[in-house]
């Protein structure tokens, strides 16, 4: 067992740094994204405006958040979301969305505020780029990093604790570090002031504290690292094996006649329509990945593989119940219960056989040659022979009807009860046969006049990766999805409703630097002694170029370090061949030059300290489990020997209530007999 635990953490280990497989190769242009952002805590006023409106409505938690998706934080409040690979905070008022958010591709806009990005780790192939209205910024190894964009929309700051990234302008690129801190001023041309990072404000400990919290997630073991929102699992359940299904993730203090997919809304969000959102607070990971199963007597969830290059999220892991002789008494309405284990997901969307395989194979214990015929049968209609094992289990299904399922009404406040031999009778099917309406793309939250000024809305960005143009207005699509039957349109289908638009999700200027980077110490004016910002950039920096260059501060030692991918792992990243070749013989004349190979062998100590410390984490979290363990048996052992005891004393007081009866029924013979026994001599005449 201990060998088994070792070899998944060496495997996991393999894949944070970088050893991971390349984009679906085979998979159809119009497979939807392999994942999302979770939107998983709001602090005060966070507004969301969904891709394909105008309306703003407050934010809801758990709501999943894909491309031309914009969030806005009022003052006082804060925001955090998880892509799987990154933890993303938004400070207070703060301008967020998407430009594009794919398998391979994360492209933030910000247009104004401050955002915290902590990357896990940075796939072979995958780009993580943020832009702001004077630069593009690109993420190039994991560490923790913080981008602040003040009220003008002039000045950009950038902030790097652990890793790398790399700065782009209209005709400028420049490198910025570990433990710098650097201020950009200027739109056309820019200007740049280096300075040390100084210490942690309010956000930055928020952040770090956060942090903390998700890297000691026990839930971290039985889980994919890419699985979206684990981390909430450890206050909310507990982990126990179950012997048919393997660790299972039980939810604690849930409400009697609790089931999946019951408590919560449903909203519709393109491409894949048809979208579940939770009100539990742990409520994203058990609802998109994995499955559910009914065992002794509740309902536990079952991860999938834990060593897989990235779980594929779905919309909704259920199955639909309907049919020509399905109706549930008060109109139309729609019934749905969660999949069991090894059963086979069939997404309603337009997808390629590689896009089924992938959804199935990363979120349970299943074969691709089951997959593939299950998926044939659904094609074929010829479901018939598929058994769910959840359908029979104890209040699995839930219904409502179709107006409070279109208009993203709470399922829990409008459940219809469902005979089971309706349920037995319907028929199985991949789609639910709604058409969705306005409020369905809005869901279940109030419009809300809380948004960011009009200035900070239509505020061009820069961008060194072209985003793709903005998602359709759904007032567009809603008539080709009606005529597909209620079924949502494919990636490639969509844009022809448009085929002359070509904008962006919002205004965008696309650069491309005739210079490689070079590094931001090489051309910065240093202010050694100056702290850093709290939550907004210093006001816009004015050359100053009577004053002489000085010499750049040395780095600071970071306790957080986490850069855990090699140089050789960076394709968007061209480091110069000689670092100092640029720079002017007046600034460091006295520090001696770093040879490359110095900073590869401490890059190879830290990711050997790296190693070291999570080595040490898996082997507190593994005993740290054996504990609870150890713990819940003792807790069984207790509550068997207390069954044994209830047992015991019930059939002692069995025993006791049929002694006296039995004493009872003794008694009462012998009072009869006694009486018997006089009445002769009453009825005796005298004299005799």
């Amino acid at each position: 067992m201990m060998k088994l635990l070792r070899t998944l953490s060496m495997l996991t280990l393999a894949l944070g740094l970088g050893l991971c497989v390349p984009p679906r190769a085979a998979a159809d242009e119009d497979d939807p994204p392999g994942r999302v952002a979770r939107l998983g805590y709001t602090h005060g006023s966070v507004s969301l405006e969904p891709a394909g409106t105008d309306d703003w409505v407050s934010a809801v938690v758990n709501r999943p958040i894909s491309t031309g998706a914009k969030l806005w934080t009022d003052r006082g409040a804060r925001a955090e979301l998880h892509t799987g690979s990154a933890a993303i905070r938004l400070a207070s008022e703060t301008g967020f969305s998407f430009l594009n958010l794919t398998d391979n591709i994360a492209q933030i806009r910000l247009s104004e505020g401050v955002i915290s990005i902590h990357l896990r780790h940075l796939d072979q192939y995958e780009t993580f780029e943020v832009d702001t209205p004077n630069l593009a910024f690109n993420l190039l190894r994991p560490g923790d990093y913080r981008l602040e964009v003040n009220e003008a929309g002039d000045t950009t700051a950038v902030s790097v604790r652990g890793g790398e990234g790399e700065v782009t302008g209209r005709s400028q690129a420049f490198t910025v570090h570990s433990n710098q801190h650097a201020t950009f001023a200027g739109t056309d041309q820019l200007t740049s002031d280096l300075d040390s990072l100084g210490g942690y404000d309010d956000f930055d400990r928020w952040c770090g504290d956060r942090d903390n919290h998700e890297d000691h997630a026990a839930s971290a073991r039985y889980v994919s690292p890419d699985v979206i929102g684990y981390e909430d699992l450890d206050d909310y359940g507990r982990w126990r094996t179950v012997p048919d299904y393997g660790p299972v993730w039980v939810p604690s203090a849930v409400v009697a006649g609790w089931a999946p997919y019951r408590y919560g809304h449903w909203v519709w969000i393109s491409p894949w329509g048809w979208t579940w959102v939770d009100e539990a607070p742990w409520g994203f990971a058990p609802f998109h990945y994995g499955r559910w199963a009914f065992v002794g007597g509740a309902w536990g969830w079952c991860p999938g593989p834990v060593v897989v290059a990235r779980p594929v999220y779905a919309p909704a892991l259920v199955a639909w119940v309907g049919g020509p002789h399905f109706g549930i008494g008060v109109g139309p309405g729609v019934a749905w219960f969660p999949l069991g284990p090894r059963e086979v997901y069939v997404p309603p969307y337009r997808v390629s056989r590689t896009y089924v395989t992938n959804v199935n194979v990363t979120n349970t214990t299943v074969n691709n040659t089951y997959v593939t015929n299950v998926y044939d049968n659904y094609r074929t209609n010829n479901v018939s022979n598929i058994r769910y094992v959840n359908r029979a289990a104890p209040g699995a299904v839930t219904a409502t009807s179709q107006t409070a399922f279109a208009s993203g009404q709470a399922v829990q406040r409008n459940i219809v009860k469902v005979d089971e031999r309706q349920v037995a009778q319907g028929q199985v099917t991949r789609n639910v046969d709604v058409v969705p309406q306005q409020r369905s793309v809005l869901g279940a939250a109030p419009t809300t006049a809380v948004k960011p000024p009009g200035a900070v809305q239509t505020r061009a960005v820069v961008a060194k990766t072209a985003p793709p143009p903005a998602p359709v207005a759904f007032a567009k699509q809603l008539q080709a999805i009606q005529a597909n039957g209620g079924r949502p349109l494919g990636r490639q289908e969509a844009p022809r409703l448009e085929s002359q638009r070509t904008e962006a999700a919002a205004p965008v200027r696309v650069v491309k630097p005739a210079a490689k980077p070079v590094p931001i110490e090489s051309v910065a004016h240093p202010k050694p002694g100056q702290s850093s910002p709290a939550n907004r950039p210093v006001p816009r920096a004015q050359p100053a170029p009577n004053l002489p260059d000085q010499p750049a501060p040395q780095p600071q030692q970071n306790p957080r370090i986490r850069e855990d991918r090699p140089p050789s792992a960076q394709p968007n990243r061209t480091p110069p061949s000689n670092p100092n070749q640029n720079r002017p013989s007046t600034v460091n004349p006295n520090r001696p030059e770093r040879p490359q190979n110095a900073r590869d062998a401490e890059f190879k100590q830290e990711q050997q300290k790296l190693q070291q410390k999570q080595e040490q984490e898996r082997q507190r979290l593994e005993q740290k489990h054996q504990q609870q363990e150890q713990k819940a048996q003792q807790q069984v052992e207790n509550q068997r020997q207390q069954q044994e005891h209830q047992k015991l004393q019930q059939k002692q007081e069995k025993e006791r209530q049929k002694l006296e009866k039995k004493e009872q029924q003794q008694q009462e013979a012998k009072r009869r007999q006694k009486q018997q026994q006089q009445r002769p001599r009453q009825d005796r005449p005298p004299g005799d």
